[in-house]
């Protein structure tokens, strides 16, 4: 059976499987992620600079220092998730990611192929008008590298864990149609990606896109039995989008190189929606023929 291994993520949350649990879990995770975040935000305002610049700068990432901060925030989801695996359903944190020596090893065969993958995609022409520029000198941009490549890995973890480790395994271990187990994580991942900022059709553009996404990657972790190749997948698209050459404005603090133009562009959005579908489609693919041999 394809999905045979999930039951590696399932069997945990086996015990406390309820609708309720998970209601009453998914409250705990949100009490839980806004009070850390307020602490948070509070003790970071005490040394943002006084500069309205500078601080926005911090606060949307477009300054490494800003970005770094973003990235490393989602720590805090790690914090919820602890608490509410442990208090709400008896669960350890790890059980949330499959077995430690699964993940490790899918995680590393998942990655190369993407690696592979991604260089292909990098020599590739651009669409006319969306060559990127230079943002970061090469020398400063290898100077944060490190630290950046181990914030988009926390951040890329955390929301897995979050919406494939915890609300698709106990989904999972409630309801026996992939259906339902697939589809409502990947829509929530869909609509936590909503921005109202961003006017017309590319806010709900980027809801689609972050939904498909998400269904990939809730396909590859219940085949795989472990968040490995999920977070492989993640980790790769966001080291690709923050680090290599992002979208201009939006946490671009890190980015060596920036499209010439914003995700409130709708014209170069919607240009660039295919390369992105087909981007996902040949990623999870790549990856399922990994799994597979």
């Amino acid at each position: 059976m394809r999905y045979a291994a999930h039951h590696l993520l399932t069997d945990p949350a086996l015990p406390t499987a309820s609708l309720s649990r998970l209601a009453g879990g998914l409250v705990m995770i949100v009490v839980t992620f806004l009070l850390l975040q307020a602490f948070a935000s509070q003790a970071i305002n005490e040394i943002l600079p006084q500069d309205q610049s500078a601080r926005d700068d911090l606060i949307y990432g477009t300054s490494p220092g800003g970005a770094l901060l973003t990235l490393y925030s989602f720590l805090i989801i790690f914090g919820a998730l602890w608490m509410t695996a442990r208090l709400v359903h008896d669960r350890a944190l790890h059980t949330l990611f499959g077995p430690i020596r699964l993940l490790w090893a899918q995680f590393k065969y998942a990655l190369w192929p993407l690696i592979a993958l991604s260089l292909i995609i990098l020599i590739l022409p651009s669409p006319d008008g969306m060559e990127p520029e230079k943002n970061l000198p090469t020398r400063l941009w290898m100077a944060y590298l490190i630290p950046g490549l181990l914030g988009v890995l926390i951040q890329t973890s955390a929301e897995e864990a979050l919406f494939r480790g915890y609300l698709q395994s106990q989904l999972a271990a409630r309801f026996n149609q992939p259906l339902i187990w697939l589809g409502l994580p990947s829509i929530l991942f869909g609509l936590v990606h909503y921005d109202p900022s961003l006017k017309g059709s590319q806010a709900w553009l980027i809801v689609g896109w972050a939904s498909a996404f998400g269904l990939a990657a809730a396909d590859l972790t219940a085949r795989a039995g472990s968040l490995g190749p999920a977070i492989a997948l993640h980790f790769i698209n966001n080291v690709g989008a923050i680090l290599i050459a992002a979208p201009f404005g939006w946490l671009d603090g890190l980015a060596l190189y920036t499209y010439p133009f914003s995700l409130d562009d709708s014209d170069a959005v919607l240009a660039w929606a295919p390369v992105d579908i087909l981007w996902i489609f040949c990623a999870w693919l790549a990856i399922r023929l990994t799994l597979q041999r």
